[in-house]
């Protein structure tokens, strides 16, 4: 999961940085042509004001000139010095002098700059008056216009302000020559130009006032997109963790009917995964990888779904190929888990968990190294729980127990590394209360498909064989300590007299009533017509075979009784059983033990 939502975070941050560029871009954009519009305002200004002035330059020029009233403010121009009848005087002795239209223009445009701020003069390269002289960037202007013979416009700084500059050439006309000949102009010449030059400054403030009006019903925007994709986002994620969630809990559930199954495995996949967490978090794993270890422990044996009930079930040690078959469940969990996205970064550590550090493991026989490191963990966690778990052929090792022998395989079985955090890890965690006894009625439908004589319905001899195995552990606590054994005699005798379905019928009577006087004890049917009673403490049994004796009436059937001390005769299998009663039969061959035996 985490793998799924790290790459989801990284979408949805993506995502946010898309979204957030994309606003701060239009943002970008929204300045840019707010200036933009701000100097298409300007250079319209302009426009229009040099227009203004065109027209009313062409008002004065097809009035070939004004004459105005001489005074104080208009005094003669003395650059039209070389006009005949500048200066002339009325009837009344006003005199008047001739405002040329070249004038009459700079003065308007003097008087409309200093009401409204627009700059704007006539310019040449060549002026009759040296105010006209045009600046630097108005006589490169005036150069381009002589090519391009069209207004030219630029935004260019004065006084260290952005001004949008334009200047719209002048051509000379006929009656411009009256001025302007004797410089040598012709008709269609460009001779000037006006200027015009507008500070940029009051635009672009505008412009920045509009955006920032604007800017709450952006960010409104920027917010619901936001929300849109955390909403986004945490609708997949729940989506992907409801998903997970399904597939996980249908994988556990297949490990629950697998541990249901078996009364022995009850319970181990949790106990493995916190043997394995704890020995990673000593060894200073991340909690990540912890947790994806916790997972893999869950389901590392969800394989054992495809191994036959008659290995898997069965209670007794397996053999060779019983083994083998068993061993395929790695493979089958490998390729179980691989097939689902959520699973496939545990499927290695669980395909590898039964791999050994020398090489010896399955189902590839990696070593060392080779082995991923939390494959080894669980490793050692799942045989961990084995050792300290009870089976119906092996007792319980205590924890202090099963610490020491993980020591004595670590650099064999085990990682030395991996057992020496173990050592730390698990050796104060409580020792788990499971067995493979039967406790319940499904329980004990499953044993007796393996340990029940199908005729009486007591247990048999490979049954007592695990038993008396358990017993003789040296790690676990011996639950039972004494045998006391019933001997049919002359049963074969009755058999061949009465038929073998009257000998079974006495069989059957004989081991319900065993069971109905002895319920806290095991009963065994050995060697056809013998019986074994298996305490947990020392028990006279003589006394308690009245209905037996009863059933046996008249039937010439004989009833031995022998007892035998677990502990002190040594009895680990049943074989050291049967060579005990060999050595202590007495020399005629009664099966009746010499200090103990009752003969009824």
């Amino acid at each position: 999961m985490n793998t799924k939502v790290t790459y989801l975070k990284f979408i949805v941050v993506t995502l946010f940085l898309i979204w957030t560029i994309l606003i701060v871009s239009i943002l970008i954009n929204w300045f840019s042509q707010e200036n933009r519009h701000a100097e298409r305002l300007a250079l319209k200004e302009a426009t229009v004001s040099i227009k203004k002035d065109l027209a009313y330059r062409s008002w004065v020029t097809s009035h070939g000139g004004v004459y105005v009233p001489i005074t104080e403010h208009t005094q003669p121009n003395p650059y039209l010095a070389h006009i005949p009848n500048r200066d002339i005087k009325t009837e009344t002795g006003q005199g008047l002098t001739l405002m040329n239209p070249a004038y009459a223009i700079k003065q308007t445009m003097k008087n409309y700059s200093e009401l409204y701020g627009t700059k704007g003069r006539i310019v040449s390269n060549t002026p009759l008056n040296p105010d006209n002289k045009a600046d630097k960037w108005e006589s490169d202007s005036l150069n381009i216009i002589e090519d391009t013979r069209t207004p030219h416009h630029e935004i260019h700084p004065i006084d260290g302000q952005e001004h949008m500059r334009l200047i719209i050439p002048l051509f000379t006309e006929e009656g411009c020559l009256k001025c302007h000949g004797h410089q040598g102009y012709k008709v269609g010449d460009v001779r000037g130009g006006i200027s015009a030059s507008i500070a940029l400054s009051p635009y672009y403030t505008s412009a920045v006032s509009r955006l920032k009006a604007s800017l709450p019903y952006v960010a409104v925007v920027w917010l619901i997109g936001v929300a849109t994709i955390l909403l986004g986002y945490w609708r997949t994620r729940r989506y992907i963790s409801e998903k997970i969630a399904s597939y996980e809990q249908h994988i556990f559930s297949i490990v629950d009917m697998i541990e249901n199954r078996d009364s022995y495995t009850a319970g181990h996949t949790k106990r493995v995964g916190k043997y394995a967490s704890l020995i990673a978090k000593q060894m200073g794993y991340s909690d990540r990888a912890i947790d994806k270890l916790y997972r893999a422990s869950m389901v590392h044996d969800v394989g054992k779904i495809s191994t036959p009930d008659s290995i898997l079930l069965k209670p007794g040690r397996l053999s060779p190929l019983e083994r083998k078959i068993i061993q395929q469940h790695v493979v089958t969990s490998y390729q179980m888990l691989k097939r689902v996205d959520i699973f496939q970064g545990i499927a290695e550590i669980v395909r590898h968990h039964h791999e050994h550090y020398d090489g010896s493991g399955y189902p590839q026989g990696l070593k060392g190294e080779q082995i991923p490191m939390l494959s080894q963990i669980m490793s050692v966690a799942d045989a961990f729980d084995a050792m300290t778990t009870d089976r119906v052929y092996k007792g319980r090792k205590t924890i202090q127990s099963a610490l020491e022998e993980l020591q004595l395989l670590g650099g064999k079985q085990f990682n030395a590394e991996v057992v020496k955090a173990a050592q730390i890890a698990l050796k104060g965690v409580a020792s788990p209360k499971s067995n493979q006894l039967p406790v319940n009625e499904i329980e004990k439908e499953r044993f007796a498909y393996f340990y029940k004589d199908q005729l009486t319905g007591a247990y048999n001899r490979d049954y007592l064989n695990n038993m008396l195995l358990i017993n003789s552990d040296k790690y676990s606590e011996a639950p039972y300590n004494c045998i006391n054994l019933i001997l049919l005699t002359n049963f074969t005798q009755y058999n061949k007299e009465q038929g073998w379905e009257k000998g079974n019928k006495i069989l059957i009577d004989v081991t319900q009533s065993l069971i109905f006087s002895f319920p806290e004890a095991l009963i065994f049917r050995i060697h056809g017509d013998d019986f074994i009673v298996l305490h947990k403490q020392h028990y006279p049994i003589e006394g308690e075979l009245g209905p037996i004796d009863a059933l046996l009436c008249d039937t010439g059937i004989s009833l031995d009784t022998l007892h035998v001390n677990i502990k002190e005769d040594c009895i680990g299998s049943v074989d050291k059983l049967d060579n005990w009663l060999t050595l202590n039969s007495d020399e005629t061959g009664s099966r009746a033990h010499d200090r103990i035996s009752v003969n009824r």
